[in-house]
């Protein structure tokens, strides 16, 4: 994979919200300036990171600074990328999209995405702002070096700055590697959207893959998906209502509407 280099949107410098575990190790280095954009680059062989070195020096105004980060560790996420290019599984990826009803004045956010949803939303979809935010810097990088127009944020959803809301539709990719209770993000998506905001979250191989992956990368995966009762009553508790549920062997979908608080 060659180098690679692009221009990342963060309102503070550097945040890694929790340990990162994998054995993945990356050396990368950070120029903000006075926006508070950050120019990143990694260096990747394989699906590995490499080091990567030089000097970023300060201008005379003193709106750029150097930080450099000696190891930063990457958590292995190619998981979430299924080797699957059948009608079936692009048909799931396009029902979860259609799901959340983007329409042109959309302020979309996807939360712990894969590169084949991402791609897929902005295929087909047009929207008045998407944002993605995940823990994974690379991802994001990989993100911004196709999608210039795409915001990228690395955290965890419960902290999305409000610059960026209120959102209409948020899509909760991969809800089991969240690692907070359904009703801290539910309490948080709350303050974040707007009446009538849809909230899907899905797997697009179901409930049986997740248990399985949740034994592989216990260090990603956290939890698994909520069943129909458990998410009935604590959407209820935050003014969400659940609109759609499918729980199939291969198949999850649930699509939750913010209610208007009285």
């Amino acid at each position: 994979m060659s180098s690679i280099s692009s221009s990342l949107s963060f309102l503070s410098p550097l945040r890694i919200s929790r340990p990162c575990l994998s054995l993945q190790p990356a050396r990368s280095c950070y120029a903000f300036n006075s926006h508070g954009n950050i120019t990143l680059s990694i260096h990747a062989q394989s699906s590995n990171l490499q080091s990567c070195s030089g000097a970023i020096a300060s201008s005379k105004d003193g709106t750029v600074s150097m930080i450099n980060f000696e190891d930063v560790m990457e958590k292995d996420w190619s998981f979430l990328e299924y080797p699957d290019s059948s009608e079936e599984h692009k048909q799931k990826i396009d029902e979860i999209i259609s799901a959340g009803e983007i329409t042109e004045p959309s302020k979309v956010l996807i939360a712990i995405g894969s590169d084949e949803f991402v791609d897929r939303v902005v295929e087909s979809s047009n929207c008045r702002q998407l944002l993605v935010v995940h823990d994974s810097l690379f991802m994001l990088a990989c993100i911004k070096e196709k999608y210039d127009k795409v915001k990228c944020w690395q955290g965890e959803v419960i902290y999305v700055p409000e610059m960026w809301t209120p959102f209409d539709v948020v899509f909760l990719y991969f809800l089991p590697a969240l690692p907070f209770e359904l009703t801290q993000i539910l309490e948080a998506l709350k303050k974040r959207c707007l009446p009538g905001a849809r909230v899907v979250i899905s797997h697009p191989q179901g409930r049986q893959v997740v248990e399985e992956q949740r034994k592989q990368y216990p260090d990603v995966v956290v939890s698994n998906l909520p069943e129909n009762m458990m998410l009935q009553n604590v959407a209820a508790d935050h003014s969400f209502e659940v609109v759609k549920f499918v729980d199939q062997p291969r198949f999850y979908l649930a699509i939750l509407k913010f209610q208007e608080e009285s």
